[in-house]
């Protein structure tokens, strides 16, 4: 046989130096494209197509249900035993069930006075409520602050405790899990937990409560978050938008189908018996709240979701704390669902469906593939079937269902409508930080147990701003500011489009023009709130 050289492999052109680079890199696209490129993009697509077709089928879904709901559905105090609370003047108090208020905080400076005022104005008696303020604050000037102001409230004749500890061993989670082993908490039946800028109304216990009291298959009371600083900027208004769509339809679907949905770790009462025998608190993940929710529905226990029950809270308003917040959002869910998939589909005392609703639904699709698609297929894919004119991406899945997707998504905030357009391309930004959080969860990476504890600003920087003739110096830390890899998709984003502009027919060039701006904005730092020094 005749000998083979290896130049024989590779074009003339390629072995001498007449040709630019610009010809080579030309010529090996070629070469490498129709063998190699298309059948890979052709298979990109179709898995996307697939996994749009089941985030398409989810929200089809959840909204006929959510229409029924508010169309047939009794509200939950017809669903379930139901009485309010009522004064007794023979008996006194006793009628009220001893009840635990749990605030954990970190370094909550800004905010440490609102969920403590709240809590100490709570209208329930006085001898039948147990505050318990677990500071984990590793500033002494802050855990001093803290403590005093426990201080002041306890000498108003409230039952409130300053709790610390000598580590952060296991976070929030070990946290709660330490002050619910306190003597002094022994006889309390229910725990109402409140982060540091949770403001709950004075009735709060009065409406919640009554359910836990009279439905003994209750575990969990939770109310719906209302933010009070959705209005600072257009990040926060992005931010009011995805989470009303989580309270609006995801929860109250979750609650009126199978008494189940994840929950939201702050704004809830639990039943501390449910708590015990769905084996505690465990800081396993960085979503210990939706840990807990998924192990003591797996036993049983139902939950109940009150939209009309509001509890005011703040969004992060600068993007390095929104960042972080949608990490520890996204990874932990796709680490709990490695960790908890077969002893789902393993328990005994839960039907067949619920086990559908939790594995596919709440877990595969909503956490898992809904970040995904977003990101894959919108921002890369997408873009590079434009540069393969042997791919052509049908117009339903290009831009029919996700229109609709887009459209099922607003329902939850109608006066946010005509910030639809920025909410998808800001969305699309962040399904880049959500999908790469997802990945590190499921293959448990380096950053999967990172807990960074979310900043509030609370009326600081307003106090701040409202002061006359001040001059303010602003921190330009490079690193905070200038984010690379979203300025590498915006610049890939601008090469997609210019292509498609000159070469393509399908007009895509406008789509990637604006999320290249969209992606530049956030890759120069302007986005959010900018906080002086």
């Amino acid at each position: 046989m005749a000998e083979v050289s290896a130049n024989s492999f590779i074009p003339e052109t390629f072995q001498g130096t007449t040709v630019d680079l610009t010809s080579q890199i030309g010529l090996l696209w070629e070469l490498i494209r129709v063998p190699l490129i298309v059948p890979l993009l052709k298979f990109a697509v179709v898995v996307c197509l697939v996994m749009e077709l089941m985030l398409f089928a989810e929200r089809l879904y959840m909204g006929i249900v959510i229409v029924l709901v508010k169309l047939f559905w009794k509200k939950p105090e017809k669903r379930y035993n139901w009485e309010a609370m009522k004064e007794d003047l023979e008996a006194g108090s006793s009628n009220f069930p001893l009840v635990l208020i749990q605030i954990p905080m970190f370094n909550e400076k800004e905010v440490y006075k609102i969920s403590i005022g709240a809590a100490c104005n709570l209208s329930w008696p006085a001898d039948r409520l147990v505050i318990q303020v677990l500071d984990d604050s590793t500033d002494p000037i802050v855990k001093d602050l803290v403590e005093k102001e426990c201080k002041r409230w306890a000498a108003k004749g409230l039952n409130i405790t300053y709790q610390i500890r000598e580590t952060r061993g296991g976070y929030k989670a070990g946290a709660l899990k330490e002050g619910l082993k306190r003597d002094y908490v022994k006889d309390c039946e229910y725990v109402a937990i409140f982060d540091a800028d949770f403001r709950p109304e004075p009735d709060f216990l009065r409406r919640s409560i009554p359910f836990l009291m009279h439905n003994s298959k209750i575990a969990l009371v939770q109310a719906r978050w209302r933010f009070v600083n959705s209005d600072e900027c257009l990040m926060t208004r992005m931010q009011e938008m995805s989470l009303d769509y989580h309270f609006t339809v995801e929860q109250e679907v979750g609650s009126a189908t199978h008494a189940f949905f994840g929950f939201n770790g702050t704004g809830g009462i639990w039943r501390i018996a449910a708590i015990n025998e769905a084996g505690g608190w465990k800081d396993r993940t960085t979503v210990e709240d939706m840990d807990l929710a998924v192990r003591a529905s797996l036993r049983g226990w139902k939950f109940v979701y009150l939209g009309d029950l509001q509890v005011k809270s703040e969004l992060p308003s600068t993007f390095k704390a929104f960042r972080y917040q949608q990490h520890r959002w996204s990874c932990g869910p796709a680490n709990l669902f490695r960790k908890m998939v077969m002893e789902i589909v393993r328990n005994k005392k839960v039907n067949f469906w619920k086990k559908v609703y939790v594995i596919y639904s709440f877990f595969f699709v909503r956490k898992i593939i809904a970040h995904m698609v977003t990101f894959f297929f919108f921002c890369v894919v997408l873009p590079l079937t434009i540069m393969v004119p042997e791919i052509d991406v049908p117009k339903w899945g290009a831009i029919y269902i996700p229109c609709i997707i887009t459209t099922l998504n607003s329902v939850g905030t109608p006066r946010s409508i005509h910030l639809l357009f920025f909410w998808i391309l800001f969305e699309n930004v962040m399904s880049f930080h959500r999908t790469k959080a997802t990945f590190i969860g499921l293959f448990e990476a380096k950053r999967a147990n990172e807990w960074v504890v979310t900043e509030k600003l609370g009326d600081g920087l307003k106090n701040k701003n409202s002061k006359p003739n001040k001059k303010f110096q602003f921190n330009f830390n490079i690193g905070d500011r200038i984010h690379v890899t979203e300025l590498g998709f915006a610049a890939f984003l601008f090469f997609c489009g210019c292509y498609d502009y000159l070469y393509g027919k399908n007009y895509y060039f406008v789509y990637m023009f604006l999320q290249t701006i969209t992606f530049s904005i956030v890759g120069f730092g302007y986005i959010g709130t900018i906080v002086p020094t």
